[in-house]
């Protein structure tokens, strides 16, 4: 997993001296990337109108990550290859997704700055909205084929007994266009052949002598022809079920409609997988693009509830190691305390109301941070 820790502190003179000290302290210690980060000038509007879109950004984060999930999730089952692969094809505007957040530059022809700040979570709230009924769309038609390629698949498997024989009996294993004499399947026992051979001829006057041929077998039983004529089948059956040879139905014009679809499903399955895969590449980055610029305007609506005005802050984005973390979080409390004393918990009890339903706890310290965590494939 991949994470950056999007910050923001108030450009007043204790705060500054505290970011040139983490700055060297990280520059010794190794213990986090960082970097300036730019957000851009928005309007900000009044405070309810921030308190609102405060809420709205908070659901919205949640949802769009969700969606997130989902797209790089399905990409990875459609594209069923290996992980390297996949993270390949997860770019953002045409770059590796760690390089796009560090470089990140705000989109002002998708989210014009002009715009309030309640319309710019809306545009996102709809693209994001549209996405997501897209890909439940896009991805129930892909499993419906490649379940109902499955399911022709699964017939073909199994014992002789039972599994399709459109694979197994040709044209030319068949008497065809015959007015007396047709052919039947049957099933015998591997442990039967002797006796089938013996037994088939005698089981009613009308089989054509040596015609039985054995057209495949498996570890337990073969698949024989016997042609013989057409009135007299009852009786062949019948005689075949005393000696337990197993006459299996078979239709030719259904097997050849059953073998034109699987090749049409096929087909489908072809062009919905390149259809698919270059919709969720290209959604993916979208929807990945739109949730930074969600972090970004959460970043600028919170520094500007408790920075207040004029706004004046400045924002850093931080990139710890696994290991660094714990002691960059104790760090960034001790240098950002003056802030909010109250804070040194780093906890706050507020329960978020999620699109699914579920809750989550908002980590709270003296300081602004959004954690951008990049762990959208699931390894398993």
């Amino acid at each position: 997993m991949m994470e950056f820790w999007l910050i923001s502190v108030p450009l007043d003179k204790v705060s500054c001296q505290s970011l040139e000290k983490l700055k060297r302290v990280s520059a010794k210690t190794s213990l986090t990337m960082s970097s300036r980060f730019h957000i851009p000038e928005l309007k900000v509007g009044t405070l309810d109108v921030l308190l609102g879109v405060s809420d709205d950004l908070s659901r919205l984060d949640s949802y769009t990550e969700g969606v997130l999930r989902q797209t790089s999730q399905c990409l990875g089952e459609v594209m069923e290859e290996f992980s390297g692969k996949l993270l390949e094809s997860m770019l953002a505007n045409g770059v590796d997704l760690a390089t796009y957040v560090t470089r990140f530059q705000w989109d002002r022809a998708k989210y014009p700055t002009a715009q309030p700040l309640k319309t710019l979570a809306d545009i996102i709230s709809k693209q994001v909205s549209q996405v997501d009924t897209e890909l439940k769309s896009r991805r129930a038609a892909y499993s419906h084929v490649k379940a109902s390629i499955q399911s022709f698949e699964r017939k073909t498997e199994g014992s002789l007994q039972t599994c399709a024989l459109s694979n197994i009996v040709k044209k030319e294993d068949l008497v065809l266009n015959s007015e007396y004499l047709t052919t039947l399947i049957v099933v015998v026992s591997r442990m039967a052949y002797g006796l089938w051979e013996k037994t088939y001829e005698s089981m009613s006057k009308f089989v054509v002598p040596r015609s039985s041929r054995k057209l495949v077998e498996d570890a337990d039983a073969g698949i024989f022809t016997v042609t013989l004529f057409k009135n007299v089948i009852a009786e062949f059956k019948s005689n075949a079920k005393k000696h337990k040879f197993t006459v299996r139905e078979y239709n030719l014009d259904e097997a050849e409609k059953q073998k034109q679809e699987i090749g049409r499903l096929t087909v489908d399955k072809k062009e919905l997988y390149r259809t698919f895969v270059c919709w969720l590449k290209v959604n993916f980055s979208e929807i990945f693009v739109a949730w930074i610029h969600i972090k970004v305007l959460r970043t600028f609506v919170e520094s500007v509830l408790r920075y207040g005005l004029p706004v004046s802050f400045q924002a850093i984005l931080l990139q710890p190691t696994k290991k660094s973390r714990k002691q960059l979080r104790q760090q960034l409390n001790s240098l950002f305390k003056h802030l909010d004393p109250a804070a040194a918990t780093g906890k706050a009890d507020v329960g978020l109301d999620i699109p699914d339903g579920n809750t989550s706890q908002q980590e709270y310290y003296s300081y602004i941070c959004y954690p951008i965590k990049i762990h959208l494939v699931d390894p398993s």
